[in-house]
Formats: C-alpha cells, structure tokens, sequence
C-alpha cells in the first residue's frame, strides 16, 4: 500500500507519538484527520504547538475512544487507521484499573468493529512491550510470552487479542505494532527521560528516582512514527505484530548518569519510594528484536541514544516547552 494521497485517522493525535506520527503523515503526503479527546477548553494537545500553516491543514475531530459513535463518524472515509489512544501511564492504572478497560480495550473493539463495518483498507493497532513483562530471554522477539505485569500491560494485552481476532474471525487488515520506549520532544513526565531531564533543567541538585537497575530499549520519536508508516505501507505486515526497537538496552541508572553529567554534574540521585513498582510489577529487562520489521520493511533507526537525547534536551530547554512540567511533582 502507497499511502500518498490516501486519508487516514490518527487516533490520540494530540498525544506525545500521535502528534509525531500526525507531523510525519503529513509530509509523507497523506490527507490527515486528527482524532482528538473532546474537552470544553478546544484544546488539541500537542497539536496546538504545531505552526500555524500545518495546524490549518488538519482535519480535527473532537471526541472520545470509549464513544463507538464517535469513532464510527471519525472513521467514516477514512482509507487507514492509526489507532494510538490509550491510557498508558503504568501507576494510575494501579488504582484506576476500570478506566483501562474502558479506554484500552473497549476503546480498541470500537475502532475495530467501526473497521469491519466501513471496510476500512488498513488498521493499525498501537501495542507496548509492556505486554512481554520482564524478558525471559533476550533480544525479545514477537514469539516471546506474554505477561501482564501491570493492569496497563493487562489491557493492552487484552487490546492485542482482539485486534488478532478480528484478522482471524473477520479478515479485518490488522497491524500490530509494538513500539518499544519511546522517547523525545513531547514526552510526558511520567516517563524516565523527560522526569530526569525537567528536573535538572530546574536546577534540582537531588534527583528523585526510582529503581536504576531496570534496562529499556529506548526508541527516538521520529524513528517509531516511521515504523508505523512504513508498517502501513508493507501489505505482509497484515495479520501480524511487529516489533519497533533500537536492538540496544540501557539501565535507567546509566541513561541518567548520562543526563546529570550533561546538564548538572553536582545532581546526586536520591531514591523516591513512591516511584518504586511492587516487586512482582516491576519490569527489570526490556531489550527487542527488530529482525522482523527490518524483513517487511526498508525501515531502520536513524537515531542512537547519544543523538536523540540531544533533539530532546535541545527541545526541555526552550522555556516554552520546559513551563509546561512540573519537575517538583511525581507524575502519574
């Protein structure tokens, strides 16, 4: 499938990747439609920040994943869906597992079902390594176990499941895509990089963190927004779920090392209880295997660790960007 040309939804556009993969779309000469969450402020997320001249080029709709009318209405016309919106942060799902459910799973089933009834071409369905739990052997491949280590993880599982269902029950041209951690401009706090970023820039001589052992394969913005389009465009990718990762892992410890020693030597790192996960919660090893994307695909990263921390800290030091976190608070 060329997606030149062709129009395409993007749901949970104004979110960190959504607004990435919506920029992306859009110079790859794709008609866009935004899916964003309905607020009484018209606020568009992170598409608010875009220039003005690209913001006027979208097609926005306002509504709710959880709404199978809304989406339905969304999806009308729509050639290919990028199906992005989701609860994610993994401690709020501690105590608020209902709103998961409704949001990861419920919130799935309705752009599927709408799929089936409108016939949409392709859809792509946003999956997390979060699914795999800590590795069990590595790198992690799309054969490794499953293993809900989370209530997040738990629904995105679930999410999963019924996206293969509806490849296998309905012939519905699904695509998983399992993005591994994903990182840069646009990041919220509740993720490690821009955590440790916000709280240097702000000064902190104490950086408050939680476990430093756990090692990700960290993954820069731009190169997952290409994965997705490129899995949109490899007709073999349907009916299968498919790694995006960088190959490499990193210790949380050692990536903030690397921050302190780049914006404030004199930070020490200092333990934060309440960042901690339940032991039997804790993912301590994510590491994937890209093999399978690099077969379908001509897609490969364009960016190691050392460089895409640069775009970000670059973007975290704008006084615009940095005014919109809180450093002092611990993000859910």
């Amino acid at each position: 499938m060329d997606l030149k040309s062709k129009k395409v939804l993007v749901t949970g556009a104004d979110g960190f990747i959504g607004s990435h993969l919506v920029e992306a779309l859009l110079a790859h000469g794709c008609d866009v439609r935004a899916f964003v969450y309905y607020n009484s402020l018209n606020s568009w997320g992170w598409l608010d920040t875009l220039p003005p001249d690209v913001a006027r080029g979208l097609d926005v709709f306002a509504g709710d994943i959880r709404d199978p009318n809304g989406v339905f209405e969304a999806m009308k016309g729509c050639d290919v869906v990028f199906h992005l919106a989701a609860l994610i942060a993994i401690p709020f799902s501690y105590h608020s597992p209902d709103s998961y459910v409704d949001t990861n799973i419920k919130g799935t089933l309705n752009v599927l079902q709408a799929a089936r009834k409108l016939g949409t071409e392709r859809v792509l369905v946003t999956s997390t390594s979060e699914v795999y739990g800590t590795a069990q052997y590595a790198p992690i491949d799309e054969k490794h176990p499953f293993q809900g280590q989370s209530p997040y993880s738990a629904t995105k599982i679930g999410a999963d499941r019924l996206a293969e269902s509806f490849y296998r029950s309905f012939n519905t041209p699904v695509v998983i895509v399992r993005p591994f951690n994903t990182y840069g401009p646009r990041q919220s706090a509740r993720a490690v990089i821009p955590t440790v970023i916000t709280q240097l820039l702000e000064g902190e001589t104490e950086l408050r963190l939680g476990s430093l052992t756990p090692t990700r394969d960290f993954n820069y913005v731009k190169d997952t927004a290409a994965g997705f389009i490129a899995l949109a465009e490899a007709d073999a990718a349907v009916g299968k779920e498919i790694n995006i990762a960088s190959g490499k892992e990193y210790s949380i410890g050692d990536v903030a090392q690397t921050l302190i020693s780049e914006l404030n030597p004199n930070a020490r790192i200092v333990t934060d209880e309440q960042r901690l996960r339940p032991d039997a919660s804790e993912v301590f090893r994510l590491i994937g295997d890209n093999t399978l994307i690099k077969s379908l695909t001509p897609w490969r990263p364009q960016y190691d660790l050392s460089a895409g921390l640069i775009d970000t800290i670059a973007w975290f030091r704008q006084p615009e960007n940095l005014a919109r976190y809180k450093a002092w608070l611990y993000n859910l």
